[in-house]
């Protein structure tokens, strides 16, 4: 088997094991088992249990950013700028069970990276592309009349993706008091308070 297609396929067990099980039991014998594989197998595409995680936290943003980056490039029409607005900031929000398994995946990852220091540059670059979105996203609606020219954009966009943040914790813990459509509608009064 290709080895890229061999560890993207490890890297899928990590994640059904993370979000079942939680990081602490991403052990290579407990994803070898999920992907079906002698757990020797793993060690040829892998060096350690680290390299695993890292490969699948790596894995892991790429996805997300490319589906994100997919959506801000609807951002160019300016004519109606307001709702691919809406969409680019949803992707990252556990809207379905797609976004809310990597959102309990970017949770878990983001909380192991406090006493995992290999993770800690991961766990930073969402941290900092979540903002860069937001100031993206906020620029490009500024320009466009959408929200008021007013706004401090750098302060904006922090607020912004804390607000994203705090709504993918609570869709994550609470699904069913913070549901989809509550998310939906606390982001888009965010966006409306800012016209």
């Amino acid at each position: 088997m290709d080895p890229a297609v061999r560890r993207q396929a490890v890297a899928e067990a990590v994640f059904r094991v993370v979000v079942r099980d939680g990081v602490e039991q991403a052990s290579l014998r407990n994803v070898a088992v999920e992907a079906g594989l002698a757990i020797g197998s793993i060690r040829h595409y892998f060096d350690s249990h680290d390299d695993m995680i890292l490969f699948a936290v790596e894995a892991l943003i790429q996805s997300i950013d490319q589906r994100v980056l997919a959506h801000v490039r609807s951002l160019g029409d300016r004519s109606d700028v307001r709702r691919p607005a809406e969409r680019v900031l949803s992707e990252v929000l556990p809207l379905d069970d797609r976004r809310r398994d990597e959102a309990v995946l970017w949770l878990a990852f983001v909380t192991a990276a406090r006493t995992r220091p290999s993770l800690v540059p991961h766990a930073e670059r969402l941290y900092d592309g979540l903002r860069r979105l937001c100031h993206r996203v906020l620029t490009v609606m500024t320009e466009a009349g959408t929200i008021a020219a007013a706004h401090d954009l750098a302060l904006e966009s922090e607020r912004l993706a804390s607000l994203i943040n705090g709504l993918t914790v609570d869709g994550v813990l609470h699904p069913d008091r913070m549901t989809p459509e509550l998310t939906v509608s606390l982001l888009c009064g965010h966006l409306d308070s800012l016209r």
